[in-house]
């Protein structure tokens, strides 16, 4: 099961749990693209640090997914100018 999965089952069964918040405010930092203190991570129980982790890496290979899904868009409507005009 992925990362993303995990935290989310974790923060539902119980969004008040420590662990909970900072699992949540990691995911909010990366989404808004805002700094997130790793010193918080170290207050997670092993476990929760390491779905921080994959979350993380996770995170990173969604963005470089996204980022090459925009590209192939762009190349696409590209293609169609050039098809239009010729």
């Amino acid at each position: 099961m992925n990362a993303i999965k995990v935290a989310r089952r974790f923060i539902e069964a119980d969004p008040t749990h420590p662990s909970s918040k900072i699992l949540a405010s990691l995911v909010l930092a990366l989404e808004a693209q805002n700094s997130f203190e790793l010193v918080r991570l170290y207050e997670l129980d092993y476990k929760n640090f390491q779905v921080a982790m994959d979350i993380l890496k996770e995170w990173r290979l969604d963005r470089y997914y996204a980022s090459k899904s925009k590209l192939f868009d762009l190349s696409v409507q590209v293609k169609e100018l050039e098809s239009a005009k010729g």
